[in-house]
């Protein structure tokens, strides 16, 4: 995620998918773009200038226990922080990390190794850290929903610490992580430098724990899917380390182009989700399950609708008027504001008028959530209470536990959100092609799609989309999966979908290594 402390609370709504409306492509100062490009290119350093302290690295060791299936499970967390260096040796970076290790593994080279962020760009790992697959997670109540502060963790009967061991890493800039003192903050804010730094990290860290010999996945979140399919793709060019699995959390669309057009088609499906959470839609569909009311709208969405957007104003009236009322039956809104939309119903419009009548706002990032806004004029919402409902509980959970629990003393700020702007996009990256790459060269390597049907940021269908369009031959169609929940951008909160998704990673993580085991 990316943004000044300064932005509007709707100005860090729109950042968390990554999905950046407004990107100044320069150049990183002083580095390259190009493959292994050396972090140092270009820097001169001033020979006048006072000596830097060394950053120094430590770790902080805590032993626990959980009980997970009925099991009795002990665990190992290190918290720490890892000196990136260049081929000088001079540091760079500070990462900080926080690893959990079953005890008692007799052979980690069966033992599975996670490593896990999030996105933004410029948002720390602590949504899935203390949200989804750690050992402690943030107290919300059944459905998802923030319960009243000060905010705590508990036991997470779902983690997958009874399955594989996790490393929750925070990319430059945010949790704790930092550049060394007199380096440039932004050297690795962008999409290459960034992807080129994290595997960095990954390699030495899997050195350093001596798995290399263990299965590996990488797992990320929103923007956090984007450096996660780039990874996959520059950890086997550049260190010549293949992962088993790739798991993309509320995926981005990975840098697949569909077009303006194609982009309303994708989206109605969110839309009638939304619509009928909030019992919007007419009777006949309101009465279904939900799966069957996004069944007809992903057909109509497909075919029809996406033929009339092809037409554009060379499309009948008498079709239009026709068009309209289906788009209107499915996103619970008028016949009158979709042809006043011209067929195209805006997000952030959506977002405003479906519930205007009740004078009250939708989630971006989770549909469930409403929000009341200064007046219901307007076409957009003032923020995301969805958003709002996240930063507090979780702030105040990974601070009290970092000190409280893992022991790491610091008076340092832990940035939820980190200062990462202007984010470079590298004009002619594809982070989508890269994933397509490292499956070619890889073919063990498998995917795995979690998406929930509330998220209006990265919506399910589009998901679908451009994972069928990643590889459009469908030699990979059986080895991308997909899972959805009733829930939004971060799913894992709704207590039936955590547990759900528990389900699916396992699933997953131990299917693809037992598929990897056998030979041709």
């Amino acid at each position: 995620m990316l943004h000044r402390r300064e932005f509007s609370a709707l100005a860090i709504a729109f950042l968390i998918t990554g999905v950046l409306a407004a990107q100044t492509d320069l150049p990183p100062k002083g580095g390259s773009h190009e493959e292994g490009g050396s972090y140092e290119q270009g820097q001169t350093d001033r020979k006048d200038a006072p000596a830097k302290p060394e950053l120094q690295e430590k770790t902080s060791v805590t032993h626990r226990s959980i009980r997970i299936g009925g099991q009795t499970i002990t665990y190992t967390a290190t918290a720490g922080n890892l000196v990136l260096r260049d081929d000088t040796g001079k540091p760079v970076a500070n990462f900080f990390y926080v690893y959990y290790t079953r005890d008692g593994v007799t052979d980690i080279t069966k033992r599975p190794l996670i490593y896990s962020f999030n996105g933004g760009p410029g948002t720390a790992s602590v949504w899935m850290h203390i949200g989804f697959t750690g050992p402690r997670r943030v107290v919300y109540d059944d459905e998802g929903f923030m319960l009243q502060p000060p905010y705590r963790v508990a036991d997470n009967e779902h983690s997958i610490i009874d399955v594989a061991d996790i490393v929750y890493v925070d990319p430059i800039g945010v949790g704790y992580s930092r550049m060394a003192p007199g380096e440039d903050p932004h050297k690795f804010h962008g999409v290459q430098d960034d992807i080129r730094a994290m595997a960095d990290f990954i390699r030495v860290f899997t050195t350093r724990q001596g798995r290399w010999k263990s299965p590996k996945f990488i797992k990320g979140e929103s923007y956090g899917t984007t450096r996660a399919s780039g990874l996959a793709d520059h950890l086997q060019s550049q260190h010549q380390m293949y992962v088993n699995g790739v798991i993309l959390v509320s995926m981005t669309n990975l840098n697949v182009e569909r077009g303006d057009d194609l982009g309303y088609a994708t989206i109605l499906p969110y839309m009638t989700a939304t619509a009928w959470y909030h019992k919007k839609l007419p009777a006949d569909l309101q009465s279904r399950a939900l799966r069957e009311a996004l069944a007809e709208s992903e057909r109509f969405a497909s075919n029809d609708y996406v033929v009339a957007l092809f037409k554009g104003g060379r499309l009948p009236a008498t079709e239009r008027e026709a068009i309209a009322k289906q788009v209107a039956r499915f996103s619970g809104l008028s016949t009158e504001f979709v042809l006043q939309s011209n067929l195209r119903v805006e997000r952030n419009r959506f977002w405003k008028e479906l519930l205007r009548d009740r004078n009250l706002t939708v989630g971006r990032l989770d549909s469930r959530y409403t929000g009341t806004d200064r007046d219901s004029a307007g076409e957009a919402p003032e923020g995301d209470p969805a958003l709002w409902a996240w930063d507090g509980p979780f702030a105040g959970a990974v601070n009290s536990y970092f000190r409280d629990e893992l022991k790491w003393e610091t008076d340092e700020k832990y940035y939820i959100w980190g200062d990462v702007r202007p984010w470079r996009q590298d004009p002619g990256t594809r982070v989508g092609d890269m994933l397509r790459r490292a499956m070619t060269r890889n073919p063990f390597l498998r995917v795995l799609v979690l998406e929930g049907y509330y998220d209006g940021a990265t919506d399910y269908y589009s998901a679908q989309y451009t994972m069928s369009h990643l590889d459009q031959s469908g030699a990979f169609a059986k080895r991308i999966e997909f899972a959805f929940y009733e829930s939004g951008h971060m799913m894992y909160l709704k207590n039936s979908e955590l547990a759900k998704a528990k389900q699916d990673l396992v699933r997953f993580i131990q299917g693809t290594v037992a598929a990897q085991t056998t030979t041709h």
